[in-house]
């Protein structure tokens, strides 16, 4: 039984069922949906499907992440059964979260020196950031010390790799990220962007493939060249989207037949709702471990 608290955040994209079973923590980001705030409680409180289609109908949301406050709060309640916490954030590249958990962290340090909690950058987001802790928790119940899993972390998060596309440009245009004459085109034409994230966890387009066929079998393909062992890849492979289940099962029928060895069956969980109010509805993203991301 490990000695230390693993923690992250609810935009690690696992079900509530996972998190409980693989016993990580996890304190909550917010979102604004038509003006009413709401806990990203992963779909308990607002099912994904309701959540993606008030999106598609024109209602707007935004995000926030766990303030300082909220923070030390959440950090308080866990330090009731333990004083040491290991925590992990979403990638600096998307979000501050780092800083509000270190700060809170820090403080709580000051306060009692018998407290000792560790906060890592993820350098990842959704179930890709899901993935890594799921590995992490595996490394815990191996026997690591908390020093131990929190060199493990460093040493393999950028192995982990997030490859994903959106079917509707549009979401893309509204965060600001496409141009509204660019996601016109690419909106008229079926053009689905394939992006991942880099190794200082932002994310970047890699491609523009014309058609959600072709998208599905070149996200495949990007497993093909990255993953360890290449077709021997034998670890976990996480798949999350955004209420589009049927681009995920040819996905999942083509990773089956080009990898037999994988570990287990592949994971598929939705996208929540403080990624997916940026990714919006239709969005299919791809994860495993391979090489170290390097750009």
């Amino acid at each position: 039984m490990a000695n230390y608290i693993l923690s992250c955040t609810s935009t690690a994209d696992l079900s509530k069922e996972k998190f409980e079973k693989r016993d990580i923590r996890y304190i909550r980001f917010h979102f604004n949906l038509n003006g009413v705030d709401h806990e990203d409680d992963l779909g308990e409180t607002m099912p994904f499907h309701e959540f993606y289609n008030r999106m598609a109908n024109g209602e707007m949301t935004k995000t926030s992440q766990p303030a300082i406050g909220d923070y030390e709060a959440y950090f308080r309640e866990l330090l009731k059964e333990n004083k040491n916490i290991l925590h992990v954030c979403l990638s600096s590249g998307l979000s501050g979260d780092l800083n509000a958990a270190t700060l809170a962290a820090s403080h709580l340090m000051d306060e009692d020196k018998d407290v000792r909690i560790i906060v890592l950058d993820s350098l990842a987001a959704s179930s890709g950031y899901g993935l890594l802790m799921d590995a992490a928790a595996d490394q815990r119940d191996a026997g690591l010390s908390m020093d131990e899993l929190a060199m493990w972390i460093n040493d393999n998060k950028l192995r982990v790799h997030h490859w994903f596309f959106s079917t509707d440009l549009k979401y893309y245009v509204r965060g600001g990220r496409v141009s509204a004459a660019s996601g016109f085109v690419g909106n008229l034409l079926h053009i689905c962007p394939l992006l991942n994230v880099s190794n200082e966890g932002r994310l970047v387009p890699r491609a523009k493939v014309h058609g959600v066929k072709k998208v599905e079998k070149e996200i495949v393909e990007r497993m093909k060249q990255w993953a360890d062992n290449g077709l021997n890849y034998a670890d976990k492979c996480f798949i999350s989207h955004s209420d589009c289940m049927g681009f995920v099962q040819p996905i999942v029928d083509m990773i089956e037949e080009a990898f037999p060895n994988l570990k287990g069956k592949i994971e598929i969980y939705s996208i929540g709702t403080t990624i997916g109010s940026h990714t919006g509805p239709g969005t299919v993203a791809l994860f495993f471990f391979g090489k170290k991301r390097v750009d």
